[in-house]
């Protein structure tokens, strides 16, 4: 084979394979793990058994590229389109959750986080995949850690900025489960204007102590 032609071939390689990944992502996010099959991925990614079998030896590998695929793309796929024009660090953090809200309300309230539904249905995964599954919101909550750690001057000295980031996590995926079930977004909304008001009393918090030293 010529070099040219081993070019041409990897480049359509490459295409199915994204091709596959992507429908895999799509349908596992709107209907589920266990109720897509692989007849439906084959057919929303225009594939033959051949070329994803080729790529992913079974649906369970599809799986793990599709949780890995989303753990290397929160910061170009989500943080960064997010976080567009935003330089606060807690207006970040509201910016982010704002995504979510969008993603709600432009799905008519049947959007559903990726990861959130897939740690849901997946009760005991294997290993791999629930590492994964944690991996990705291990990643979220880091991303959300450093915003609180940049603005800790606003926080009291004592706070938990870790543990506040999983509290946002756990408001962004709460919200989102009751807006679904609901249909309704001030479910999300009264999730998020909650934990805006913690933020807040915190804040305070920090201004009367930083205030409590001042000679």
């Amino acid at each position: 084979m010529s070099r040219h032609a081993a070019t041409v071939t990897q480049h359509a390689d490459n295409d199915t394979k994204h091709r596959v990944l992507f429908a895999a992502m799509q349908l596992f996010a709107e209907k589920g793990f266990g109720s897509t099959s692989v007849a439906d991925i084959l057919k929303a990614a225009d594939a033959n058994a051949g070329s994803l079998y080729y790529f992913y030896p079974g649906k369970q590998d599809l799986l793990i590229a599709v949780l890995e695929a989303y753990r290397a793309g929160i910061h170009p796929m989500l943080l960064e389109p997010s976080w567009k024009g935003v330089d606060d660090p807690i207006d970040r953090v509201f910016a982010l959750l704002d995504t979510y809200r969008n993603a709600l309300t432009s799905t008519h309230l049947t959007y559903g986080c990726p990861i959130g539904s897939l740690a849901l249905e997946l009760h005991e995964p294997d290993p791999a995949v629930r590492k994964l599954i944690a991996a990705n919101f291990d990643a979220w909550v880091d991303a959300i850690e450093e915003c609180f750690d940049a603005a800790r001057h606003r926080l009291p000295r004592r706070t938990d900025r870790r543990a506040l980031a999983v509290f946002t996590l756990t408001t962004m995926e709460g919200g989102v489960m009751l807006a679904r079930t609901f249909r309704r977004i001030d479910a999300f909304d009264s999730a998020v204007k909650s934990l805006r008001n913690y933020i807040s009393v915190l804040a305070g918090t920090a201004t009367l102590a930083a205030g409590a030293v001042l000679p």
